[in-house]
């Protein structure tokens, strides 16, 4: 199976860091999160990536395309122009890099990716969010409901510390508990390429009209992941993740 990953968004709750660089470009723990979301990918066996660029595409192009240099021994034959690799840590990954437009939404994204998906059944996310998700029980439980479209449910983490109240007395501090209980969707999608039929071009948000209709349909199932998640929306998640991965603590890196 192959992974589309959303990467052209404009970032505006990050501006202070995407003014120079796109969201999944902003690095945790020296490597940029559209790089830790392959890696969980990887880790699963899917090794091919559709990667749907926008704003400042050009940056994840530069990225990859430099990418086995930066991680090899390289000797340099200046006169000839030529490149010897040496010894190389990169990855055997397949990387498509899509232009899809600055101002195109998510549905319109999927869709101008058609023609390099093929007829199997896909993943899709976002460039913005990690987990532990299981990718290969994901697939599994996809393909054994037989509907068009699997979503990821989860319980988003709380924000902020909860007191615990008996009148005006604090009977204990519980920090940063989980949200209400109510579960979200959480970017981890598999779906057929039929889905796309009900992508009307562009302007189309993913998680309006397709979704919806593929919802009264009987055509979307929910898989329940109930392990680490989390979505780099802020200055604060992002704060957040870089503490996770420099203690060694990282739930999201089963690589």
């Amino acid at each position: 199976m192959k992974a589309v990953i959303l990467a052209g968004g404009l970032g505006t709750r990050l501006s202070e860091e995407t003014v120079v660089r796109p969201k999944p470009m902003l690095e945790i723990g020296g490597r940029p999160i559209l790089w830790h979301i392959m890696q969980i990918f990887a880790a699963h066996g899917v090794t091919e990536f559709v990667i749907c660029l926008g704003y400042k595409g050009y940056v994840i192009k530069e990225f990859f395309l430099n990418y086995r240099l930066h991680l090899s021994d390289v000797t340099l034959d200046l006169g000839r122009g030529h490149v010897e690799f040496h010894r190389s840590a990169a990855e055997d990954w397949k990387v498509s890099l899509i232009e899809t437009g600055d101002a195109t939404m998510t549905g319109g994204r999927l869709k101008r990716v058609r023609d390099y998906l093929g007829e199997d059944d896909f993943f899709m996310t976002y460039g913005d969010g990690v987990a532990d998700i299981d990718l290969t029980r994901l697939a599994a439980f996809h393909r054994a409901h037989g509907r068009l479209a699997t979503l990821t449910a989860v319980v988003p983490p709380g924000r902020f510390g909860a007191l615990d109240l008996a009148g005006d007395a604090v009977r204990s501090f519980r920090e940063k508990p989980a949200g209400d209980g109510a579960t979200i969707n959480g970017g981890f999608f598999v779906l057929s390429p039929r889905v796309l039929d009900r992508i009307a071009g562009d302007a189309t948000v993913w998680e309006s009209e397709p979704l919806e209709s593929l919802a009264r349909d009987g055509q979307l199932h929910a898989y329940h992941h109930t392990g680490f998640w989390q979505a780099m929306d802020t200055l604060r998640d992002k704060k957040h993740l870089e503490e996770l991965w420099a203690r060694g603590d990282a739930p999201w890196k089963v690589w």
